[in-house]
């Protein structure tokens, strides 16, 4: 695996139980039992995951006597969101142009509408 870190947090991003697991940190500290609870998987399993998660620094893990909370890391996905924003601004920006462009091309076509519209009338008058 690469070690940028922008990689390897998308990497960990990549797979849906992962993302899970953070939607149910985002909603506060809680153990490794109860976010393994509504998984079809080992508690091994989901320590796997959390593990990814931890290396990518998007959670972190504590210890207080038997219990073990996981907490998400908000500061690690900003990495992800600086980045996105950029192709955000990129897309919007382009959006905007086309929408424009768009505009420009129906009020051109507007009164090529109209002109054809009064020539059909004289052409129904003549008739």
């Amino acid at each position: 695996m690469s070690s940028d870190h922008l990689s390897v947090k998308f990497s960990a991003l990549a797979d849906p139980t992962r993302r899970a697991i953070l939607a149910r940190l985002a909603l506060g500290e809680t153990s490794v039992t109860e976010l393994a609870e509504p998984f079809k998987m080992s508690l091994p399993a989901v320590s796997k995951h959390l593990k990814v998660l931890e290396r990518a620094g998007l959670i972190a893990r504590g210890r207080e006597a038997q219990w073990r909370p996981c907490r998400i890391e908000p500061e690690a996905l900003k990495e992800v969101d600086d980045w996105l924003e950029e192709y955000r601004r990129l897309w919007n920006a382009r959006l905007d142009r086309l929408e424009e462009y768009l505009q420009e091309l129906q009020a051109a076509e507007t009164p090529k509408k109209t002109k054809a519209k009064a020539t059909e009338k004289k052409r129904v008058r003549k008739s």
